[in-house]
Protein backbone atom coordinates (compact mmCIF):
# COMPACT_ATOMS: atom_id res chain seq x y z
CA UNK A 1 0.00 0.00 0.00
CA UNK A 2 1.26 3.57 -0.48
CA UNK A 3 1.55 6.26 1.81
CA UNK A 4 -2.06 7.34 1.06
CA UNK A 5 -5.19 5.75 2.20
CA UNK A 6 -7.83 5.45 -0.24
CA UNK A 7 -11.54 6.02 1.77
CA UNK A 8 -14.92 5.26 0.97
CA UNK A 9 -17.72 6.96 3.46
CA UNK A 10 -21.31 5.17 4.01
CA UNK A 11 -24.08 7.18 4.89
CA UNK A 12 -24.54 10.30 4.25
CA UNK A 13 -27.00 11.43 6.94
CA UNK A 14 -25.99 12.79 10.38
CA UNK A 15 -22.68 11.33 11.24
CA UNK A 16 -21.22 10.98 7.47
CA UNK A 17 -20.79 14.51 6.50
CA UNK A 18 -18.25 15.04 9.80
CA UNK A 19 -16.56 12.06 8.96
CA UNK A 20 -16.30 13.30 5.12
CA UNK A 21 -15.09 16.74 5.93
CA UNK A 22 -12.35 15.50 8.14
CA UNK A 23 -11.10 12.49 6.04
CA UNK A 24 -10.71 14.99 3.46
CA UNK A 25 -8.87 16.98 5.65
CA UNK A 26 -6.28 14.06 6.54
CA UNK A 27 -2.90 14.11 4.56
CA UNK A 28 -3.00 10.27 4.51
CA UNK A 29 -6.97 9.69 3.23
CA UNK A 30 -7.55 9.84 -0.52
CA UNK A 31 -12.00 10.34 -0.22
CA UNK A 32 -12.62 8.28 -3.28
CA UNK A 33 -16.36 7.67 -2.64
CA UNK A 34 -19.56 8.89 -0.58
CA UNK A 35 -22.46 5.98 -0.81
CA UNK A 36 -25.47 6.42 0.41
CA UNK A 37 -29.30 4.90 -0.27
CA UNK A 38 -30.22 8.37 -1.57
CA UNK A 39 -28.26 9.35 -3.91
CA UNK A 40 -29.20 12.85 -4.22
CA UNK A 41 -28.41 13.54 -0.35
CA UNK A 42 -25.30 12.34 -0.95
CA UNK A 43 -24.52 14.55 -4.04
CA UNK A 44 -25.77 17.51 -1.73
CA UNK A 45 -23.44 16.96 0.52
CA UNK A 46 -20.55 16.79 -1.67
CA UNK A 47 -21.69 19.97 -3.43
CA UNK A 48 -21.17 20.74 -7.38
CA UNK A 49 -16.96 20.69 -7.12
CA UNK A 50 -16.04 17.19 -5.12
CA UNK A 51 -13.39 14.92 -6.28
CA UNK A 52 -15.67 12.48 -4.36
CA UNK A 53 -18.01 10.05 -6.06
CA UNK A 54 -21.76 9.91 -5.22
CA UNK A 55 -22.98 6.26 -5.27
CA UNK A 56 -25.91 4.41 -4.12
CA UNK A 57 -23.51 1.50 -4.89
CA UNK A 58 -22.27 -0.36 -1.94
CA UNK A 59 -20.66 -3.04 -3.94
CA UNK A 60 -19.02 -0.42 -7.06
CA UNK A 61 -17.35 0.75 -3.56
CA UNK A 62 -16.57 -2.56 -2.93
CA UNK A 63 -15.36 -3.50 -6.29
CA UNK A 64 -12.92 -0.20 -6.27
CA UNK A 65 -9.49 -1.28 -6.12
CA UNK A 66 -8.08 1.92 -5.12
CA UNK A 67 -10.22 1.67 -2.09
CA UNK A 68 -7.88 0.20 0.76
CA UNK A 69 -11.12 1.36 3.28
CA UNK A 70 -14.76 2.18 4.67
CA UNK A 71 -15.99 4.58 7.59
CA UNK A 72 -19.71 3.26 8.01
CA UNK A 73 -22.29 5.78 9.42
CA UNK A 74 -25.09 4.16 8.71
CA UNK A 75 -27.90 2.79 11.51
CA UNK A 76 -26.66 0.47 14.02
CA UNK A 77 -28.88 -2.17 12.60
CA UNK A 78 -26.78 -1.84 9.05
CA UNK A 79 -23.42 -1.75 10.70
CA UNK A 80 -22.68 -5.73 10.78
CA UNK A 81 -23.57 -6.77 7.28
CA UNK A 82 -21.72 -3.84 6.18
CA UNK A 83 -18.78 -4.02 7.67
CA UNK A 84 -18.40 -8.08 7.36
CA UNK A 85 -19.05 -7.48 3.59
CA UNK A 86 -16.09 -4.57 3.18
CA UNK A 87 -13.56 -7.08 5.68
CA UNK A 88 -14.86 -9.81 3.00
CA UNK A 89 -13.65 -7.85 0.19
CA UNK A 90 -10.44 -6.89 2.35
CA UNK A 91 -11.03 -3.24 2.90
CA UNK A 92 -10.32 -1.94 6.69
CA UNK A 93 -13.07 -0.20 8.61
CA UNK A 94 -14.35 1.83 10.61
CA UNK A 95 -17.59 2.19 12.84
CA UNK A 96 -19.54 4.63 14.26
CA UNK A 97 -20.60 3.46 17.68
CA UNK A 98 -21.94 1.25 19.03
CA UNK A 99 -19.69 -1.36 16.81
CA UNK A 100 -23.36 -3.45 15.93
CA UNK A 101 -26.33 -3.65 16.92
CA UNK A 102 -25.42 -7.45 18.95
CA UNK A 103 -22.53 -8.40 20.85
CA UNK A 104 -22.54 -11.91 19.33
CA UNK A 105 -22.10 -9.92 15.80
CA UNK A 106 -19.58 -7.56 17.22
CA UNK A 107 -17.21 -10.77 18.36
CA UNK A 108 -17.61 -11.60 14.76
CA UNK A 109 -16.37 -8.52 13.57
CA UNK A 110 -13.25 -8.95 15.65
CA UNK A 111 -12.52 -12.05 14.49
CA UNK A 112 -13.24 -11.77 11.10
CA UNK A 113 -10.66 -8.84 10.75
CA UNK A 114 -8.17 -10.48 13.15
CA UNK A 115 -8.26 -13.73 10.84
CA UNK A 116 -7.98 -11.48 7.71
CA UNK A 117 -4.96 -9.54 9.09
CA UNK A 118 -7.42 -6.19 8.72
CA UNK A 119 -7.72 -2.98 10.71
CA UNK A 120 -11.17 -2.67 12.71
CA UNK A 121 -11.94 0.61 14.45
CA UNK A 122 -14.42 1.77 16.41
CA UNK A 123 -15.42 5.81 16.04
CA UNK A 124 -15.17 6.93 19.96
CA UNK A 125 -15.04 9.66 19.05
CA UNK A 126 -14.44 11.54 22.73
CA UNK A 127 -10.90 9.62 23.58
CA UNK A 128 -9.58 11.90 20.87
CA UNK A 129 -10.21 15.05 22.74
CA UNK A 130 -7.70 17.22 23.73
CA UNK A 131 -8.99 16.91 27.17
CA UNK A 132 -9.28 12.91 27.35
CA UNK A 133 -6.25 12.39 25.78
CA UNK A 134 -4.39 14.49 28.81
CA UNK A 135 -6.43 12.93 31.23
CA UNK A 136 -5.12 9.20 29.96
CA UNK A 137 -1.64 10.70 30.39
CA UNK A 138 -2.49 11.87 33.79
CA UNK A 139 -3.84 8.26 34.57
CA UNK A 140 -1.37 5.91 33.30
CA UNK A 141 1.57 7.71 33.86
CA UNK A 142 0.54 7.56 37.96
CA UNK A 143 -0.05 11.17 38.26
CA UNK A 144 -3.06 10.70 39.80
CA UNK A 145 -1.84 7.67 41.99
CA UNK A 146 -4.12 4.91 42.46
CA UNK A 147 -7.36 5.22 40.91
CA UNK A 148 -9.76 5.39 43.83
CA UNK A 149 -13.39 6.49 41.88
CA UNK A 150 -14.95 7.89 38.95
CA UNK A 151 -18.12 9.90 38.90
CA UNK A 152 -19.88 11.11 34.70
CA UNK A 153 -22.58 12.88 34.64
CA UNK A 154 -23.80 13.05 30.69
CA UNK A 155 -27.53 14.66 30.36
CA UNK A 156 -29.20 16.72 28.43
CA UNK A 157 -33.03 18.06 27.23
CA UNK A 158 -33.47 15.17 24.27
CA UNK A 159 -33.00 13.88 22.02
CA UNK A 160 -35.45 10.62 23.27
CA UNK A 161 -34.70 8.33 20.93
CA UNK A 162 -37.19 5.56 19.90
CA UNK A 163 -35.29 2.25 19.48
CA UNK A 164 -32.72 2.33 22.03
CA UNK A 165 -32.93 3.15 26.21
CA UNK A 166 -30.73 6.00 27.52
CA UNK A 167 -27.61 4.16 28.47
CA UNK A 168 -27.79 2.64 25.31
CA UNK A 169 -27.42 6.02 23.58
CA UNK A 170 -25.52 8.22 25.97
CA UNK A 171 -23.57 5.63 28.19
CA UNK A 172 -21.34 4.65 25.42
CA UNK A 173 -19.61 7.77 25.37
CA UNK A 174 -18.69 7.21 29.17
CA UNK A 175 -18.22 3.64 28.91
CA UNK A 176 -15.50 4.43 25.78
CA UNK A 177 -13.37 7.06 27.78
CA UNK A 178 -13.48 5.00 31.27
CA UNK A 179 -11.97 2.03 28.77
CA UNK A 180 -9.32 4.39 27.18
CA UNK A 181 -8.14 6.16 30.32
CA UNK A 182 -7.57 2.64 32.46
CA UNK A 183 -4.39 1.24 32.48
CA UNK A 184 -3.59 -2.14 31.33
CA UNK A 185 -5.20 -5.34 33.43
CA UNK A 186 -7.93 -2.79 35.11
CA UNK A 187 -11.14 -3.78 33.82
CA UNK A 188 -14.71 -3.59 34.88
CA UNK A 189 -15.95 -7.05 36.85
CA UNK A 190 -19.60 -6.01 37.78
CA UNK A 191 -22.32 -4.28 36.68
CA UNK A 192 -25.66 -2.10 38.22
CA UNK A 193 -28.23 -0.63 36.20
CA UNK A 194 -31.38 1.54 37.21
CA UNK A 195 -33.80 3.11 34.63
CA UNK A 196 -36.66 5.02 34.94
CA UNK A 197 -39.35 6.15 32.38
CA UNK A 198 -41.01 9.47 34.10
CA UNK A 199 -42.49 10.01 30.56
CA UNK A 200 -44.19 7.10 29.59
CA UNK A 201 -41.94 7.07 26.69
CA UNK A 202 -41.49 3.30 27.37
CA UNK A 203 -37.88 3.04 27.60
CA UNK A 204 -35.86 4.04 30.26
CA UNK A 205 -35.04 8.20 29.81
CA UNK A 206 -33.05 8.39 32.78
CA UNK A 207 -30.13 5.87 33.65
CA UNK A 208 -27.39 4.84 36.60
CA UNK A 209 -25.22 2.45 35.94
CA UNK A 210 -22.88 1.32 38.90
CA UNK A 211 -19.24 -0.20 37.64
CA UNK A 212 -17.27 -2.46 40.22
CA UNK A 213 -13.79 -2.13 38.79
CA UNK A 214 -10.80 -5.13 39.30
CA UNK A 215 -8.89 -2.56 41.66
CA UNK A 216 -11.91 -2.75 43.75
CA UNK A 217 -12.72 0.93 42.71
CA UNK A 218 -15.95 2.24 41.78
CA UNK A 219 -17.36 3.87 38.49
CA UNK A 220 -20.90 5.60 38.27
CA UNK A 221 -22.28 7.15 35.27
CA UNK A 222 -25.40 8.77 35.34
CA UNK A 223 -27.82 9.62 31.77
CA UNK A 224 -30.48 11.92 31.16
CA UNK A 225 -32.72 12.18 28.37
CA UNK A 226 -35.00 14.96 30.92
CA UNK A 227 -32.29 17.62 32.39
CA UNK A 228 -33.45 20.82 31.78
CA UNK A 229 -29.48 21.91 31.31
CA UNK A 230 -26.71 20.01 29.66
CA UNK A 231 -23.95 18.59 31.74
CA UNK A 232 -20.95 16.83 30.62
CA UNK A 233 -17.94 16.03 33.77
CA UNK A 234 -16.13 13.52 34.59
CA UNK A 235 -14.36 13.37 38.39
CA UNK A 236 -11.05 10.75 38.21
CA UNK A 237 -10.15 10.71 41.76
CA UNK A 238 -6.84 9.09 42.91
CA UNK A 239 -5.02 8.65 45.89
CA UNK A 240 -2.74 11.31 45.27
CA UNK A 241 -4.89 13.96 42.87
CA UNK A 242 -8.06 14.38 41.32
CA UNK A 243 -8.78 15.45 37.97
CA UNK A 244 -12.04 16.93 37.01
CA UNK A 245 -12.96 17.04 33.46
CA UNK A 246 -16.22 20.00 32.26
CA UNK A 247 -16.52 19.40 28.63
CA UNK A 248 -19.16 22.57 28.52
CA UNK A 249 -16.06 24.95 29.92
CA UNK A 250 -14.13 25.69 26.71
CA UNK A 251 -11.68 27.96 28.48
CA UNK A 252 -11.08 25.59 31.57
CA UNK A 253 -11.97 21.47 30.62
CA UNK A 254 -9.90 19.93 33.16
CA UNK A 255 -8.28 21.05 36.77
CA UNK A 256 -6.09 18.73 38.74
CA UNK A 257 -6.62 18.94 42.36
CA UNK A 258 -3.66 18.12 45.05
CA UNK A 259 -6.44 18.03 47.51
CA UNK A 260 -7.92 14.85 48.83
CA UNK A 261 -7.85 12.21 51.85
CA UNK A 262 -5.06 10.57 53.31
CA UNK A 263 -4.92 7.65 55.43
CA UNK A 264 -2.46 7.57 58.69
CA UNK A 265 -0.35 5.24 59.85
CA UNK A 266 -1.58 3.53 63.05
CA UNK A 267 2.14 3.71 64.08
CA UNK A 268 1.79 7.43 64.07
CA UNK A 269 -1.11 7.93 66.31
CA UNK A 270 -1.48 8.33 69.97
CA UNK A 271 -3.41 5.52 72.06
CA UNK A 272 -6.41 8.06 72.39
CA UNK A 273 -6.38 8.66 68.69
CA UNK A 274 -7.25 4.90 67.54
CA UNK A 275 -10.30 4.93 68.39
CA UNK A 276 -10.71 7.71 66.42
CA UNK A 277 -10.50 8.66 62.76
CA UNK A 278 -7.60 7.17 60.68
CA UNK A 279 -7.52 9.76 57.73
CA UNK A 280 -6.01 13.26 57.49
CA UNK A 281 -7.05 15.81 54.86
CA UNK A 282 -5.22 17.47 52.27
CA UNK A 283 -5.78 20.56 50.86
CA UNK A 284 -3.67 21.77 47.87
CA UNK A 285 -3.40 23.65 44.77
CA UNK A 286 -5.27 23.34 41.69
CA UNK A 287 -4.11 23.33 38.11
CA UNK A 288 -5.40 23.56 34.46
CA UNK A 289 -3.26 22.41 32.45
CA UNK A 290 -3.24 24.30 28.82
CA UNK A 291 -5.00 22.18 26.44
CA UNK A 292 -4.44 22.06 22.68
CA UNK A 293 -7.41 23.23 20.46
CA UNK A 294 -7.48 20.32 17.98
CA UNK A 295 -11.25 18.58 16.16
CA UNK A 296 -11.16 15.42 17.97
CA UNK A 297 -12.52 13.71 14.61
CA UNK A 298 -9.57 14.76 12.96
CA UNK A 299 -7.22 13.16 15.38
CA UNK A 300 -9.38 9.99 15.01
CA UNK A 301 -9.34 9.83 11.42
CA UNK A 302 -5.06 10.14 11.70
CA UNK A 303 -5.13 7.31 14.08
CA UNK A 304 -7.21 4.96 12.01
CA UNK A 305 -4.60 6.05 8.57
CA UNK A 306 -1.63 5.33 10.70
CA UNK A 307 -2.67 2.48 12.30
CA UNK A 308 -3.63 0.86 8.68
CA UNK A 309 -0.44 2.49 7.01
CA UNK A 310 1.95 1.29 10.34
CA UNK A 311 0.10 -2.34 10.46
CA UNK A 312 -1.00 -1.67 14.30
CA UNK A 313 -4.26 -1.92 16.45
CA UNK A 314 -5.84 1.50 16.38
CA UNK A 315 -6.15 3.39 20.27
CA UNK A 316 -9.49 2.00 19.83
CA UNK A 317 -10.06 -0.87 17.96
CA UNK A 318 -12.61 -3.66 17.35
CA UNK A 319 -12.07 -4.95 21.04
CA UNK A 320 -12.77 -1.77 22.32
CA UNK A 321 -15.89 -1.70 21.14
CA UNK A 322 -16.78 -4.79 22.55
CA UNK A 323 -15.59 -4.11 25.68
CA UNK A 324 -18.23 -1.43 25.94
CA UNK A 325 -21.59 -3.48 24.34
CA UNK A 326 -20.06 -6.37 26.91
CA UNK A 327 -20.87 -3.61 29.63
CA UNK A 328 -24.02 -2.53 28.30
CA UNK A 329 -25.21 -6.17 27.93
CA UNK A 330 -24.51 -6.62 31.45
CA UNK A 331 -26.87 -3.55 31.90
CA UNK A 332 -29.92 -4.90 30.87
CA UNK A 333 -29.72 -8.03 32.64
CA UNK A 334 -28.70 -6.02 35.48
CA UNK A 335 -32.52 -3.96 34.74
CA UNK A 336 -34.28 -6.61 34.18
CA UNK A 337 -33.47 -8.45 37.66
CA UNK A 338 -34.00 -4.64 39.41
CA UNK A 339 -30.59 -3.67 39.68
CA UNK A 340 -28.35 -6.25 41.11
CA UNK A 341 -24.95 -6.26 40.27
CA UNK A 342 -24.11 -8.73 37.09
CA UNK A 343 -20.96 -10.23 37.07
CA UNK A 344 -18.90 -9.73 33.49
CA UNK A 345 -17.87 -13.55 33.23
CA UNK A 346 -21.74 -13.79 32.71
CA UNK A 347 -21.60 -11.77 29.38
CA UNK A 348 -17.52 -12.67 27.90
Amino acid sequence: MTATIGMAVIGAGYWGPNLIRNAMATDAIDVRWLCDLDLERARSVLGRYSTVTATDSYDAVLDDPAVHAVAIATPAASHFPLAMAALDAGKHVLVEKPLTASLDDGRKLVQAAQDRGLVLMCDHTYCYTSAVQELRRLVQGGGLGEIQFVDSVRINLGLVQPDVNVLWDLAPHDLAILDYLMPAGVSVVAVAAHGADPIGHGLACVGYLTLRLSTGAMAHVHVNWLSPIKIRTMVVGGSCRTVVWDDMNPSQRLSVYDRGVDRLDPEDLGPDDRKQMRISYRSGDMVAPALREQEALRVMMTEFASSILEGRTPATDGSAGIRVMEVLEAAERSLLTGGTFVDMEVVR
